[in-house]
């Protein structure tokens, strides 16, 4: 496959993991940051990236409900196989299936092989039952639109970290609205409608546009995406294809992914 296709991904996936526990110099994990003080500030406002002192959103609980994909979608993990997805180097897919689920287990991030502009998505996920780790270290995962563009997966239930990086946010720029998150390993949904930016050459014509429902509670609503995922610094946009394969994160933890299907919009 083009390499031009799992660029953009693999470096946003690598920049993401940034945020993961670090060993320290006798191999120990230390404990992971609730936010940072030395990140630059978001554009037009007061708070910094991955902010500190950013207040994290309310806390509500979500009805339980999921989605069957409709007719007209294409269905991108149905529980039997993984077909439709491999991994960045666009050899496999490496993630086991588990009870009608795939499982990430460190054999790193995979991708569709299928690539997708303006979308719906639909997405269901399940943190650890046992809770291990804190903060960034719990739960993480991450969904990526276009490859780029991420939407954070993590068990966020009781478990305090920087706003802008707990679950359904648009990580390292905006915190959803509420925290909607499910108690860890019970199953959780995002229904995601996606507008690509659009670019002429080099210059950016209309940035990209995202509204996230996480388990059927609105937590953005037609929100801007200030440029392509990064971590500790400032999201940029580059110029790409007006379409991306959709990722989904391997950060080390054991995230479960099940029912997912996505419609072309365009």
């Amino acid at each position: 496959m083009q390499r031009t296709r799992i660029l953009a991904f693999a470096v946003s996936a690598a920049a993401a993991l940034g945020a993961g526990l670090a060993p320290s110099q006798d191999g120990a994990l230390q404990d992971e940051p609730v936010g940072y003080t030395d990140t630059p500030f978001l554009p037009g406002g007061k708070w910094r990236v991955h902010d500190a002192a950013r207040p994290v959103p309310p806390v509500v609980t979500p009805g339980a409900t999921s989605g069957a994909p409709p007719s007209d979608a294409v269905v991108l993990f149905d529980g039997k196989n993984l077909s439709a997805w491999q991994a960045q180097d666009g050899e496999e897919a490496g993630w086991k299936l588990v009870d009608g689920a795939m499982e990430v287990n460190g054999t790193g991030s995979i991708q569709t092989r299928d690539e997708f502009g303006d979308c719906q998505l639909h997405v269901e996920w399940a943190a650890p039952a046992q809770p291990a780790g804190q903060s960034q270290d719990r739960g993480n995962s991450g969904v990526f639109l276009m490859g780029r563009y991420e939407i954070q997966v993590l068990d966020s239930f009781q478990n305090r970290t920087y706003a802008d990086g707990q679950a359904a946010a648009l990580y390292g720029q905006k915190p959803p609205d509420v925290n909607a998150c499910r108690p860890p390993g019970q199953w959780q949904s995002y229904d995601i409608v996606f507008r690509a930016p659009r670019f002429e050459g080099e210059k950016l014509l209309s940035p990209a546009r995202v509204t996230v429902l996480h388990n059927g509670v609105l937590v953005h609503d037609g929100v801007e995406i200030l440029g392509s995922t990064a971590h500790r610094s400032l999201a940029r946009y580059s110029p790409h294809p007006p379409k991306g394969p959709i990722g989904l994160q391997d950060h080390g933890n054991p995230v479960r992914y099940r029912n997912i299907w996505v419609r072309s919009l365009e």
